[in-house]
């Protein structure tokens, strides 16, 4: 999940102190080597806490102009290497516009494999990974 906030360092501390989330990448955001930080929420997701500063940023990098800044940037849905082609050969097969595809990307499992971006009718962004 992908959280838009004022004050990334403010909001990885609320969620430390009254969730017990403990923040991922927080080093690596102070000293400028990543544009956003992290909650930890389980072994195998996490909650990307990012500025709405850099909302026109994230426009480009899912190739979706517009939906960036909002409460929530994307959806991202895990699922094995079958599944994810699956997925995906029915969103090509059915007329659904793939916006971007990705490899080799950073995410709460680890490296992802590929990852794929297409919006839902109400113009909400989706990513499917595999790991």
């Amino acid at each position: 999940m992908v959280l838009w906030v004022e004050d990334p360092l403010k909001s990885a501390e609320f969620y430390a102190e009254f969730l017990n989330l403990p923040s991922v990448g927080e080093m690596e955001y102070r000293v400028g080597k990543a544009p956003f930080l992290s909650v930890r929420v389980s072994g195998e997701s996490i909650i990307d806490l990012v500025g709405k500063s850099i909302a026109g940023d994230v426009d480009e990098l899912h190739g979706w102009s517009g939906s960036s800044g909002h409460p929530v940037n994307h959806v991202c849905l895990a699922v094995d290497e079958t599944r994810h082609y699956e997925i995906l050969e029915r969103l090509e097969s059915g007329g659904v516009e793939i916006l971007k595809i990705m490899h080799d990307t950073s995410g709460a499992q680890g490296n992802c494999r590929q990852a794929f971006y297409f919006t839902d009718p109400d113009g909400n962004v989706i990513e499917v990974r595999h790991y």
